[in-house]
């Protein structure tokens, strides 16, 4: 007979903040602020040409990164094997940390395993659109306090 899961809200909470951690010191501090402000990433492709919303535990959303048009969901899975009691669900960051590594590392094998599905399928449009436009905001306010580190706020000396 399987073993039942039980919940431990404690263990997911740590879990979680490990998971935050490591997504700071693989992918940086704007990637963690990024996601801790808005619950997901946004990663564009070197050339410019293209990007993706990685959400924890959903649907990639490829899209194109000079007009906005969203293009496709791809649905990739990564299962956590380090703890049978703790189920088989990464942390939230995790998920998003191993999404975004298996693009950076290589995206052709992680498009190619996704399952692609027409935008809509699992996400709304309309959500993804708004959650474009806040990745677009953060990254230019983010760049902005990178030109003027005095412009981010707080008291100065």
């Amino acid at each position: 007979m399987a073993q039942q899961f039980v919940r431990d809200p404690a263990r997911e909470r740590r879990a979680e903040e490990r998971a935050r951690e490591l997504l700071r010191s693989t992918a940086g501090e704007e990637a963690l602020e990024m996601y801790e402000r808005l619950g997901f990433l946004s990663f564009e492709h070197e050339g410019g040409e293209y990007g993706y919303l990685i959400y924890p535990h959903r649907p990639i959303v490829g899209y194109d990164a000079r007009s906005g048009e969203l293009l496709s969901e791809y649905c990739v899975r990564f299962l956590d094997g380090s703890d049978p009691e703790a189920g088989e669900r990464l942390p939230d960051a995790d998920d998003v940390l191993a999404k975004w590594l298996a693009l950076r590392m290589d995206e052709q094998h992680t498009l190619r395993a996704a399952n692609v599905h027409p935008l809509g399928r699992q996400l709304d449009p309309a959500m993804v659109r708004r959650d474009l436009v806040d990745a677009r905001v953060f990254r230019s306010r983010e760049g902005a306090r990178e030109r003027n580190p005095f412009s981010g706020g707080g008291t100065t000396r």
